[in-house]
């Protein structure tokens, strides 16, 4: 039988993603069949198999690669695409996470019809995903890399928790990184100008941790690095930067500022005693420690969003 490569949809899902919403993949994948699609649907096993079904899919058979899961696993596949080149499907989003920042980046609707319309009928947007690279390697990412608070928060929660608690889990850890909280200072090179931060965070997108916003300048589609520099140190003002995030207020704050730029390079400036190597967040992964440079990747993914 022959399939139609421009309706032909390859549904990889993160089984341990989402559970409570399960019921929206077999619902998105049954509105796309009733457009005359045809779906087929793999699960993931393990941390990888998403970036090798990106990497290695039929483009001649596949016009668009959906990910059922949250932005970890829309990071694999995103890496697994990076490098393919302009015949490589389009990516649609079933937002299953815990955040889903990137499908409220790009407006997504999280109803199985709005999910599905754009499967079918969304406008691809073409995006230059940023790269974080130390000496283990090389780290693309549609959203954002950060060191410091976050990124300890995150390395902090595993995956059994996060599944038990949610966003709980998160919440949690930040309270036991505050109780830890130590002054350490990161040094920051933006287009060879040097900043000293508390933490930061280097973005593509306005959102971070779901809806909040912390570069509203920033925008996927322009091949810019947004710099997030949180100046302050102490665990009083990372308790305000926090409340501030929650309340929308941070791009206002005292002690926050956006740079832009297009090459950053964040390393250990003084460990305070914190004898621990530092970790760098990844589209909400533990994913490297410091020092990392970080640009603009050579290849582009098209990720879609409602017409």
């Amino acid at each position: 039988m022959n399939v139609d490569a421009s309706k032909a949809l390859l549904l990889i899902v993160n089984p341990t993603a989402g559970r409570r919403r399960r019921g929206l993949v077999d619902a998105v994948a049954a509105r796309v069949r009733q457009e005359g699609w045809s779906v087929d649907v793999v699960l993931t096993r393990a941390a990888g198999d998403a970036r090798r079904l990106a990497e290695t899919c039929d483009a001649s058979r596949y016009s668009v690669i959906a990910v059922a899961g949250g932005d970890g696993t829309i990071n694999e596949v995103v890496n697994g695409l990076a490098g393919r080149g302009d015949n490589a499907p389009a990516v649609g989003i079933v937002p299953l996470g815990t955040a889903n920042v990137l499908a409220h980046e790009l407006g997504l609707g999280f109803s199985a019809a709005a999910v599905a319309r754009t499967m079918t009928a969304g406008r691809a947007l073409l995006v230059q995903p940023g790269e974080a690279v130390n000496g283990a390697g090389a780290r693309c990412f549609s959203l954002m890399a950060g060191a410091g608070f976050d990124a300890k928060v995150v390395a902090g929660v595993s995956a059994p928790l996060k599944r038990r608690l949610g966003r709980a889990a998160y919440v949690w850890r930040s309270l036991v990184e505050a109780r830890r909280y130590r002054p350490v200072r990161y040094e920051v090179e933006i287009d060879g100008a040097c900043h000293e931060a508390s933490s930061v965070i280097v973005t593509r997108s306005r959102h971070y941790a779901g809806p909040y916003v912390v570069a509203p300048k920033a925008a996927l589609g322009e091949p810019l690095l947004h710099v997030c520099l949180f100046e302050r140190w102490g665990r009083s003002h990372t308790f305000r930067y926090g409340m501030a995030l929650l309340l929308g207020r941070l791009p206002r704050s005292a002690g926050y500022r956006v740079v832009t730029g297009r090459s950053v390079r964040v390393s250990v400036r003084s460990d305070a005693g914190e004898l621990r190597e530092q970790p760098v967040q990844i589209d909400g992964d533990d994913a490297l420690t410091l020092p990392v440079s970080i640009g603009l990747s050579a290849g582009a993914v098209r990720l879609l969003q409602s017409a």
